[in-house]
């Protein structure tokens, strides 16, 4: 039997011995100002950005970086961009040459997708930080732009990187603090968007800034030595605390098992798995069995697998600190170079988060092999994203816009599971309020309401998921990007799959309706109604465990019809209600 050719990702090491002693006080109180610095980073892309996407959804990631490419701190907005935050600082530094390359000021632009972990779209900006001559820090911040000039605005169906956008391989935005005009000039020509683009931009540049000033005045307040020591405790404290939740999961391998609805070309099934290995305080995340790398997009390059594997793992073991590298050292990551979790230039991989997505409910599927306490059943598993595009009528204006959008979330060992939230690799984002999507864009509303009877049945019940339907006021254009239309999300422990799954429609004005998962560059005409659906989550326990008051309360609020739960909880029928 030929060997399987795998890579496996560690975080970042400790860099020096004998921290145990930095002060703890001293320790804390850096901890919480690199915190600050990453929140007055977020807070100021935030207030500067043009476009909703940034503003209102949050689709950008904050980060501090140390001289060694190790977390320092990040700001709560987008959960998959932040794992894949060091290789887009690696890789941006590697294409100017390397650190000796580096000056005060520079200011680096990176949207290599093998490098961000994402589409082109997701384009990065890495600030390197000196001090005195010496470097010392990076800041760096991930966003969405709307458009960076792929065949289409946003895509299912590409067959190659070269289709999904213009790629920046890591160039010189800010060279010593002054503007290269000629890139500046080629990101804004190459965007049907062009003034967005240009606002989100700055606002990043103004964003990874305001992070290297904040950040320096922290080292200076303290001094450089104690600075470093104390971020080196910072470190083993948070490996401890992930070593201490995995010492109580018990010893072996857990394989769990996914499948992607289909690769945006074909509509074929892809079955895949990922295993989990505890060994000690130790866990390994294996990929190395996963199928080989789709001809369409859903192929999630290195850093978002490794993200993903991340997030699951220490959002499970992290203690509800915010992350630092010490909480990622007890994680590996193994793929296999060539496939659909380590896809290799040209691979397409605009679709790269919906697989990662797949894959952490897929991970907490083997973890719930070991402890089905600690997890949830399966959520609605994706993000139900839909991007949006067109000229306005009155103006002849280009126009764009995209969200995702929440589903209902699996039932647990101590309750129901939430009606309606994003999901867990989105947790921090939101979408836009009706109002500001209905004076921004140009549709309507028709309906925003809980899905009855989209929850799996359970001991406890699965989340409900949302209706959402947009009535076209003009022409426009829509890709749709909706998974797990084919498998409803699994319960857990005797809990029944989710009711409901994800699905997208188009209702025409004379009634007619189409219904899809995928597609790009759908035209929805003026007047025509576009349903989305965003599927429940399972339930977790047997249904006939379940409490006879909470089912009849279920009934009476209108979560779950009385015809579904005389089938679903017959018992609840033949209990005497309590008077």
């Amino acid at each position: 039997m030929t060997a399987i050719e795998t890579v496996v990702h560690r975080a970042g090491a400790s860099a020096s011995s004998g921290v145990a002693d930095a002060d703890p006080v001293t320790t804390e109180v850096i901890r919480h100002g690199l915190n600050s610095a990453a929140n007055q980073m977020k807070r100021a892309l935030v207030r500067t950005a043009f476009s909703p996407v940034i503003y209102e959804v949050l689709d950008f990631a904050v980060a501090i970086y140390d001289d060694q490419v190790r977390l320092l701190a990040q700001a709560p907005s987008l959960p998959l961009f932040m794992g894949t935050m060091n290789f887009c600082v690696e890789a941006a530094v590697r294409g100017v040459g390397g650190t000796d390359k580096l000056l005060p000021g520079d200011i680096i632009l990176f949207n290599e997708p093998y490098g961000t972990g994402s589409h082109p779209q997701d384009a990065a900006v890495v600030m390197p930080v000196f001090l005195g001559g010496e470097l010392v820090a990076y800041t760096a911040i991930k966003g969405h732009w709307l458009d960076i000039g792929g065949k289409e605005p946003y895509s299912t169906d590409t067959v190659d990187v070269f289709q999904e956008g213009t790629i920046f391989p890591g160039v010189k935005l800010y060279r010593g603090g002054e503007l290269v005009d000629d890139i500046y000039r080629m990101a804004l020509a190459n965007s049907r968007v062009p003034k967005m683009v240009a606002g989100d931009l700055n606002a990043e540049v103004v964003g990874v800034r305001t992070g290297a000033a904040a950040l320096l005045a922290l080292i200076e307040r303290h001094g450089l030595e104690t600075f470093r020591a104390s971020v080196e405790r910072m470190y083993d404290h948070g490996e401890a605390v992930v070593r201490a939740y995995l010492d109580k999961m018990p010893d072996g391998r857990y394989v769990g098992h996914g499948e992607m609805d289909s690769n945006g070309i074909t509509d074929e099934r892809i079955p895949f798995e990922v295993v989990l290995e505890i060994d000690g305080s130790s866990a390994r995340v294996d990929f190395s069995r996963a199928p080989d790398a789709q001809e369409g997009p859903v192929n999630c390059p290195i850093p978002s697998t490794v993200s993903a594997s991340r997030i699951a793992m220490s959002m499970l073991a992290g203690n509800g600190e915010p992350p630092n590298e010490g909480h990622f050292r007890a994680i590996e990551v193994v793929t296999r170079p060539g496939s659909m979790f380590h896809p290799v230039s040209p691979s397409p991989c605009f679709l790269y988060g919906w697989p990662a997505m797949q894959a952490m409910e897929v991970i907490y599927n083997a973890v719930a092999q070991a402890m089905p306490d600690a997890v949830t059943a399966c959520s609605g598993g994706d993000i139900c994203s839909l991007v949006w595009w067109g000229n306005r009528e009155e103006t002849g204006e280009p126009w764009a816009d995209g969200s995702p959008h929440p589903v209902g979330q699996g039932a647990h060992v101590r309750g129901d599971g939430a009606n309606s939230l994003l999901h867990v690799a989105e947790s921090a984002t939101r979408f836009s309020p009706t109002e500001v999507w209905e004076t921004k864009n140009p549709w309507l509303l028709e309906r925003v309401e809980l899905l009855p009877d989209s929850g799996g049945a359970g001991r406890h019940r699965g989340g409900l998921g949302l209706q959402m339907d947009f009535q076209m006021l003009e022409d426009a254009y829509v890709t749709a990007v909706v998974e797990r239309t084919k498998n409803p999300g699994w319960g857990l422990e005797g809990g029944e799959p989710a009711g409901i799954a994800n699905s997208c429609a188009l209702r025409e004005a004379d009634g007619t309706r189409t219904v899809f998962g995928k597609a790009t560059r759908l035209k929805v005409p003026k007047g025509a109604t576009l349903e989305l659906t965003c599927g429940g989550g399972g339930g977790y326990g047997a249904p006939a465990e379940r409490d006879p008051e909470a089912v009849r309360a279920d009934v009476r609020e209108g979560y779950v019809s009385e015809t579904r739960a005389r089938e679903q909880y017959p018992h609840a029928y033949r209990t005497p209600p309590t008077r």
